[in-house]
């Protein structure tokens, strides 16, 4: 490399050789070589150009280059512009050395020979701030008024972006009003930080007028503008927000969508569940020739996918390879856990056999294909999948076990899953509560609570944090099997154990003392949810009336009914067909039906469910011409009544000695291609026979 440099070399002449390298180890290289040059010496060009390039790379290892590189211009006493310390601060604030940018710019005489320009001033104020040393920034803006230097619009563009870091958006506001009235005309970038920081903290509206703003002043917002507010309004959920800022993009004339702005949107859309608009926004990518990228298609791969829609995946993966843009782990995952979904298993394998020529499959690429095996029942292939795994040197993760002992305990392979877990914990190796939980549902449901204790208190051992998830199983298990006492025990032990009840929790309890018509300990428990700050739902209200309901108190049902609705809450139809039922069944048909049209006033829905209850009170009381009027509600409101519908309606119709109008309701029944069940030919075998 020495032989590339002339015999005579000047300042001039290594410059074009620097310039014309473009590796930055060539480039020192050839700055270390020409250093040791005999009769040369570096200008304040020179180190200009080597620092300004070190001070743009993001590789800390430029640092100790930037170091020795200054010492040389000190010992050289090589008077340089502010440019040169400039480039130095920089590199030194890019990697949030901020003391030792500091430095520099507090000795830029004594190194440099020049004085410190308003430039630096802003750049080492810039600094503190990236850095999050705001209280630093505020009290080197004050040493600005100290050392007689003006501030610009780049130093109140900084106060700005401190303003916004701290939320202090009125302050930040009333800095951008300032500086209009004292004719320093704010730029985009001065909107732009405002915008930016008001849509981190979700205050859109604000966000918005300060958008609007802009061209009230004339001011004409730049892509990052459109693209922050777009993404904030999709990531906050408003659809419609989004697609105005949207339209205001795409029909204006002063700035146009990038590769940034569609990414933004395709993945707002697909967050919003407007999968066919994402893929719309594709099809306009690529007539806009914006070249898409791996986040673009990633997204909409991943969205159309959880849709369902794998064949919209598909035509974007294919599209994808077709121009040229090599699939990584990501892509090939949300891919794979498509076909998974759908039961697409012959394509996923496919996929899978193309993923490994291609050296792409990650531990998280197992675990998506184990679970997808595990979900569609086929456990050997899924195991087969971990023991590759094995074989090919990939280390499991935490996941990886979790999927494995979940799958083989919900495909009934509790013993072998068992068996894993034991393995892996004399290898030392750490489960996560999924794999816990998984067991301890499995053991509640088969009965074997003793183990799934044990279980519980292994897991504590070992040091693996407990979830509310896993007290629940362990909580439920004990409730299915009517030992209240001992998960009511557990429910009171969860906060000593870093583990606090959740709602889920609550309702589980409730609806075991319900079932145990111990009503007055489920209302204590609900004042206790009170009281510890949470908030009863739906559920918990539907467990309470079902309970009371079944132990046929119906009046305090119907008060608690009332509560729920004079606290603000709307009944769900699962809470109203919980009344309905106990209604009914105590022969109140006046009350249930008063009750169902009372549905409309909160906005609630009747279902089957309804309508079959209803028809079942009717049949019950020998009404024949009001359970007739409620199967005309139900074709009327184009709901298909089921086989249930059609047993309540056969029973009815027996019981009323109407055995011809029966079997026109069978017949209607197989028509509709319904099939009748052994409780349909029980119902007709039993008329007959009883007559």
């Amino acid at each position: 490399m020495a032989s590339m440099l002339p015999k005579k070399l000047t300042p001039k002449s290594l410059l074009k050789f620097l310039k014309s390298s473009k590796n930055l180890n060539t480039t020192l290289s050839l700055f270390d070589i020409a250093s040791q040059h005999p009769n040369y010496t570096h200008d304040a060009i020179i180190y200009h150009h080597i620092l300004r390039k070190l001070s743009l790379s993001s590789d800390p290892r430029c640092i100790p280059h930037m170091n020795r590189i200054v010492d040389m211009i000190q010992t050289q006493k090589c008077l340089c512009s502010e440019d040169v310390a400039l480039a130095v601060i920089k590199g030194y604030a890019k990697n949030l050395m901020v003391d030792k940018a500091m430095e520099v710019f507090q000795n830029m005489k004594k190194i440099f020979g020049c004085e410190p320009g308003i430039r630096s001033y802003n750049t080492l104020l810039n600094a503190f701030v990236v850095s999050n040393q705001l209280s630093r920034a505020e009290l080197f803006y004050k040493y600005f008024g100290t050392m007689r230097v003006s501030p610009n619009l780049e130093t109140y563009n900084v106060l700005i972006k401190i303003a916004c870091k701290r939320r202090q958006f009125d302050k930040a506001k009333e800095l951008l009003d300032w500086m209009w009235d004292s004719n320093l005309k704010p730029d985009v970038y001065s909107y732009g930080t405002l915008i930016n920081g008001l849509v981190k903290s979700r205050c859109l509206d604000n966000a918005l007028k300060a958008f609007d703003e802009m061209f009230e002043r004339g001011l004409h917002p730049d892509i990052i503008c459109y693209n922050i507010l777009i993404d904030g309004f999709l990531k906050n959920g408003d659809y419609d927000s989004g697609m105005k800022i949207w339209g205001r993009l795409v029909s204006g004339s002063n700035v146009y969508p990038n590769v940034v702005s569609y990414n933004v949107m395709i993945n707002g859309v697909c967050r919003c569940g407007k999968f066919n608009e994402g893929l719309e926004l594709w099809d306009r990518m690529k007539k806009n020739e914006q070249r898409m990228d791996l986040f673009t298609c990633s997204t909409l791969i991943h969205g159309l996918c959880e849709l369902g829609n794998v064949d919209g995946a598909e035509r974007i993966f294919k599209e994808m390879i077709e121009t040229g843009l090599s699939p990584d782990v990501v892509v090939y995952g949300a891919l794979l856990n498509g076909y998974c979904k759908v039961g697409e298993i012959k394509k996923g394998f496919e996929l899978w056999e193309l993923m490994g020529k291609e050296d792409c499959r990650a531990v998280t690429s197992y675990n998506i294909l184990m679970r997808g095996l595990f979900e569609n029942r086929m456990v050997d292939e899924a195991i087969s999948i971990w023991k590759l795994m094995n074989e090919n040197g990939i280390v499991a993760d935490s996941s990886s076990y979790g999927i494995l002992i979940h799958g083989l305990c919900k495909n009934g392979y509790l013993n072998k899953a068992l068996k894993v877990l034991q393995a892996e914990n004399e290898g030392e190796r750490d489960m996560d509560s999924y794999a816990y939980s998984s067991i301890i549902k499995a053991l509640c449901k088969e009965g074997r609570l003793d183990e799934a204790t044990a279980m519980f208190d292994l897991m504590a051992k070992q040091g693996c944090k407990l979830s509310s998830h896993v007290c629940n199983a362990l909580i439920n298990g004990f409730i299915k099997a009517s030992k209240i006492v001992d998960a009511l025990r557990y429910f009171g032990e969860m906060s000593s154990m870093n583990c606090s009840p959740t709602v889920v929790s609550y309702n589980m309890l409730i609806d075991g003392l319900c079932k145990a018509e111990r009503f007055g300990d489920a209302y204590k428990l609900v004042e206790d949810m009170l009281q510890k700050g949470w908030t009863p739902d739906m559920i918990t209200y539907s467990l309470l009336m079902d309970g009371l309901c079944q132990s046929k108190k119906l009046d305090l049902a119907l008060k608690l009914l009332s509560q729920v609705i004079n606290k603000g809450f709307k009944p769900d139809v699962t809470m109203v067909n919980i009344i309905i039922h106990g209604l009914c069944s105590a022969g109140n048909l006046e009350n249930a039906l008063q009750l169902f049209l009372n549905m409309s006033q909160w906005e609630c829905l009747p279902n089957l469910v309804t309508y079959n209850t209803l028809m079942e009170g009717f049949y019950k009381a020998r009404d024949c011409k009001n359970a007739s009027a409620v199967w005309a509600l139900i074709l009327r409101g184009r709901l298909r009544p089921d086989i249930i519908s059609y047993n309540i309606t056969l029973k009815g119709l027996c019981s009323c000695h109407r055995m011809s109008d029966a079997i026109l309701f069978l017949n209607d029944a197989v028509s509709r291609k319904i099939r009748p069940t052994a409780i349909t030919w029980n119902i007709l075998v039993r008329a007959v026979i009883c007559g």
